[in-house]
């Protein structure tokens, strides 16, 4: 026996086979079920996606979330937050956004979709310890519970920029604002001028609002067309500040005739340590018409030279495993 060729082996057996996990694909969807809005980020060690559960508005009740250390195998957390946690909560839960802050986990999510200032509802937070939750209502009531600058109080994205600062970027029925979070995410601050709520509403706006910063530059991006549609697409715009203007480029991700319809209402996952993007969203298979048949997928995001963003080419195969460890 020899044992320097026998560690050889081993030690090449143990390549190929990280190697073999590495090269796996995720597929898309990533998870089973019907799941939309896709809010995807990471904690530690591991990724997270946070999706409306999609369904009819008055049994879209509750939030799942699931968990990754790969972007491969995925983890089920179910009913992080029901409407029994939320009391002014009656129906349509949708649309989370979650952040971290001293050590404690914030989930921001739309409910009731009013559709006038007399109706209770509107952009919610919810609080928990861990990622998982259980998560409780943080405020008793809306953060934001009024149509401003005609802006449907819906589709919350919460943003921290390198200051420290947070900001709500939200809003639906074709029109964004950016509001500033007091520091125990209960209120609104007034910016210097004293208006609470800015309008920052591109070209082509609809609704679903992200924000990423990359070299400085601020990325805002947004879904267009129809969410029930096959049209349902991603744009973007790049600016010197989160106030914009932001000016639209053009768009990221859309349908594929050859592989899923309506793809949009997304988010952006950065691994910093390999500087790996993705773009996590939803899409509707082909063939089906149901509005609420959509589910969730991750495909790879990249730009090109001068910092704009690639189009996005939407696949059955997904990611390869990216681990964070």
């Amino acid at each position: 026996m020899n044992p320097t060729r026998n560690l050889a082996a081993v030690a090449l057996l143990a390549l190929l086979a990280t190697s073999a996990a590495e090269d796996k694909k995720a597929g898309n969807p990533v998870f089973p079920g019907w799941y939309a809005d896709p809010e995807g980020i990471i904690f530690g060690n591991e990724y997270w996606v946070y999706p409306t559960f999609s369904a009819p508005y008055d049994q879209q009740l509750h939030f799942d979330a699931f968990s990754s250390t790969d972007l491969v195998k995925w983890k089920k957390h179910e009913s992080i937050v029901d409407t029994k946690d939320i009391k002014w909560a009656k129906r349509a839960m949708w649309a989370p956004s979650i952040i971290e802050k001293d050590k404690k986990f914030y989930l921001f999510f739309s409910a009731n979709d009013i559709q006038n200032n007399e109706q209770l509802g509107g952009i919610g937070v919810a609080v928990a310890n861990k990622p998982g939750g259980p998560y409780k209502d943080h405020i008793g009531k809306p953060l934001v519970d009024k149509f401003h600058h005609g802006a449907q109080p819906i589709d919350g994205f919460v943003f921290r920029d390198d200051d420290g600062s947070h900001y709500l970027v939200y809003g639906g029925w074709r029109h964004c604002n950016v509001a500033r979070l007091a520091d125990d995410f209960k209120s609104l601050v007034p910016f210097e001028d004293g208006e609470t709520f800015k309008s920052i509403t591109p070209e082509g706006y609809v609704e679903g609002p992200f924000v990423f910063k990359r070299d400085g530059k601020y990325y805002f991006m947004w879904s267009e067309g129809g969410w029930t549609g096959p049209d349902y697409r991603v744009a973007y715009a790049v600016s010197d500040s989160l106030l914009g203007p932001h000016k639209r480029i053009g768009l990221v991700l859309q349908q594929d005739a050859d592989v899923a319809t309506g793809a949009g209402h997304h988010s952006v996952i950065h691994n910093k340590k390999d500087d790996n993007w993705y773009i996590v969203y939803h899409r509707r298979p082909l063939g089906e018409t149901d509005g609420n048949h959509r589910v969730t997928c991750i495909d790879k995001m990249e730009f090109d030279e001068k910092g704009m963003i690639k189009p996005v080419k939407i696949t059955f195969d997904g990611v390869t495993a990216d681990p964070l460890k």
